[in-house]
């Protein structure tokens, strides 16, 4: 059974529409991947990727630049991954990714946009049980054929590729994000996005609106955060 994208927690459809939402976000991308395998491109696929995006996005060369030294720590600062799990006003689980030079000061910062969304933050494993680790990417369809693609990626370890408007979304085990990638590469395939990503294993379906109200402002002012990589949410999100 199929996910749809407007159920991962990206929200990249609705980040995508907001130019510094977009600019932002892919240029974490590009932070997360020159920290993660080096500043070099042609050398670091998951880099190449980010770049190529920020190209698409039309983001200014000095940025892309900046991120990728801020990534190897060139600024003399060491960041750290960490994580924070908690729940939003009625019972969202709400999943936070951060890359940090100052701990004390991002935990703070996420505690307080809990509390005044009146959520609460939780301690690290309490969400264990609501989201799995998927590898996820997002290959453009022009020029793709979807059959071809569809056998080269499932042999390569993938568990599923659905075509959603013009991007085929993969996603499989964490085990096989290498493989794919290395598949990807051989057949000469770049994709729009290249990640490790998690997705929930059940939703939460809420109707009343100042829940709704308090979760959207939760949600934006996690992702405003410039510690603040990812946060994924476990919203059933309504379509229509």
């Amino acid at each position: 059974m199929g996910r749809k994208s407007a159920k991962i927690a990206t929200r990249k459809g609705a980040a995508d529409k907001a130019r510094g939402q977009s600019f932002t976000r892919a240029l974490k991308d590009v932070f997360i991947a020159s920290k993660g395998g080096g500043p070099d491109p042609s050398t670091n696929f998951l880099l190449k990727v980010a770049v190529e995006r920020c190209k698409k996005l039309n983001v200014p060369k000095d940025n892309i630049e900046k991120a990728i030294k801020k990534g190897q720590g060139s600024d003399g600062i060491g960041y750290e991954d960490v994580n924070y799990e908690g729940y939003g006003l009625g019972g969202i689980a709400v999943f936070v990714e951060a890359s940090s030079n100052n701990g004390t000061r991002t935990v703070g910062n996420v505690r307080s946009y809990f509390n005044k969304c009146k959520g609460s933050l939780g301690v690290s494993g309490s969400l264990e049980f609501i989201f799995e680790r998927k590898a996820r990417f997002y290959i453009p369809a022009e020029g793709v054929e979807e059959d071809d693609l569809t056998l080269h990626l499932i042999d390569a370890g993938a568990e599923e590729v659905e075509k959603e408007e013009e991007v085929f979304e993969v996603f499989g085990p964490v085990d096989a994000f290498g493989s794919i990638q290395e598949k990807l590469q051989e057949i000469n395939v770049t994709p729009d996005e290249a990640a490790l990503v998690r997705t929930p294993v059940s939703y939460k379906n809420v109707n009343d609106q100042e829940t709704l109200k308090q979760f959207n402002k939760l949600i934006g002012l996690l992702e405003e955060d410039e510690d603040v990589v990812t946060v994924y949410h476990n919203l059933e999100l309504q379509e229509g």
